[in-house]
């Protein structure tokens, strides 16, 4: 696979491979058995972190600690100095999870699971490595090694584990369940993640459409939430000041990004009840983003793509668009016509519950939410808009 991968590349000229595994031991080995074929073989450097102290690499002159590593086989994405390319570049790192969360390593374009690990979510996080946006890469290459057991006899083992867990908490103190401790209530997601690593054995999908509608990449919000952290320790009890409603008005520019609403909805009562019990993680918060056109352009399964959005139009923006405000005010006659945003809030609310529930909706801009879908026919979903922010076209003129 290797030598493949090295000689007709996904992306023109890059040879760049990480190769995860959930075990030291196995990374070691792994580094013992490929480094020298692939730098004998094909000249390719590479480089072993395991978060364990013992990291190591084919090029001799390069420093052993973490950053240097990374940096060596990430050079763009980690803006490496020009004086420093004599260093040498790494085209295949093996490593453990220690790197699978916080590190921007998008210069690569292929990524191997040497291992699967039972919970779905940390494949991906995984994956997050790779699939950053500033990519330089057309095409991205996930690849998974299965466990020679099948993936039923997997998922039960962890699952006698993670019932002994419980058994021995109920026998002693209670403290001793350290599954329970450190990852909530082990059981309630298991039948979940199952279905997410059965998708993704028995099938090529594309990550927007695995299981129940809801895209493990979702699921990988890591760095909103350490965004969202920091905004509430620099600006306290802000956001909790803020009534349901609030919108803001912003031009699309040369984003790409289609000019329409995003609407992040909360479930009430039933529809909330519903949305859990479809599997769906961010319940009872949805985001989705609908084209001025009315279509609907990320649905609520596509959260994590629907924040990049908001994220690549918005950070760094801290003073109105003067522009775009204009733009609307003109268009709705300063808030007094909005028809057409209650339009695509129908068609948002439809793409959730997958139902027309045009009825009542212009009640939803009210703070307070709606009742007046109660005791509609079965499938009718309550929502209450938390907030909106409209993408007017070009820069709002």
């Amino acid at each position: 696979m290797l030598e493949h991968k090295g000689t007709e590349p996904i992306n023109s000229g890059n040879r760049k491979v990480i190769v995860f595994t959930a075990f030291a031991d196995t990374a070691e080995y792994l580094f013992d058995q490929v480094a020298g074929w692939a730098k004998a073989e094909h000249g390719i450097e590479s480089a072993l972190v395991t978060g364990t102290g013992r990291n190591r690499s084919t090029l001799g002159g390069l420093r052993k600690d973490l950053a240097s590593i990374l940096t060596a086989f990430s050079p763009r994405s980690k803006e490496r100095p020009g004086d420093c390319a004599a260093d040498g570049e790494i085209d295949l790192l093996i490593a453990t999870d220690c790197i699978s969360e916080g590190q921007n390593l998008q210069d690569c374009d292929w990524l191997v699971n040497y291992d699967i690990h039972w919970n779905p979510v940390r494949i991906i996080q995984r994956f997050g490595r790779i699939d950053r946006i500033g990519s330089p890469n057309q095409c991205i290459q996930l690849v998974n090694f299965w466990p020679n057991m099948e993936l039923e006899e997997y998922i039960n083992l962890e699952q006698r584990v993670s019932g002994k867990m419980v058994l021995l908490d109920v026998s002693a103190s209670g403290e001793e369940n350290l599954i329970e401790l450190q990852s909530g209530n082990q059981m309630n997601d298991l039948e979940y993640r199952r279905k997410q690593l059965l998708k993704l054995q028995d099938a090529v999908v594309d990550l927007e459409d695995l299981s129940t509608g809801m895209s493990i990449a979702d699921l990988t919000l890591t760095d909103f939430r350490i965004d969202l952290a920091q905004y509430a320790k620099s600006e306290p009890g802000q956001l909790e000041g803020f009534p349901f409603g609030t919108f803001a008005v912003t031009g699309a520019g040369d984003t790409g990004i289609s000019p329409g609403i995003v609407f992040c909805l909360r479930a009430e009562d039933a529809a909330a009840t519903a949305l859990a019990a479809s599997g769906y993680p961010l319940s009872p918060h949805v985001l989705v983003h609908v084209s001025e056109d009315g279509a609907v352009a990320l649905t609520h399964t596509q959260a994590k793509h629907t924040l990049d959005r908001l994220k690549r139009l918005c950070v760094g923006r801290d003073l109105p668009d003067a522009v775009a405000h204009a733009r609307f005010d003109r268009d709705t006659k300063r808030g007094e016509d909005m028809r057409h945003a209650q339009a695509l809030l129908a068609t948002a609310a439809a793409s959730v519950a997958g139902k027309n529930v045009e009825r009542a909706i212009e009640s939803l801009f009210t703070p307070g939410g709606t009742h007046a879908l109660s005791g509609e026919s079965a499938g009718i979903q309550d929502f209450e808009v938390v907030a909106f922010l409209v993408i007017v076209p070009g820069d709002g003129g």
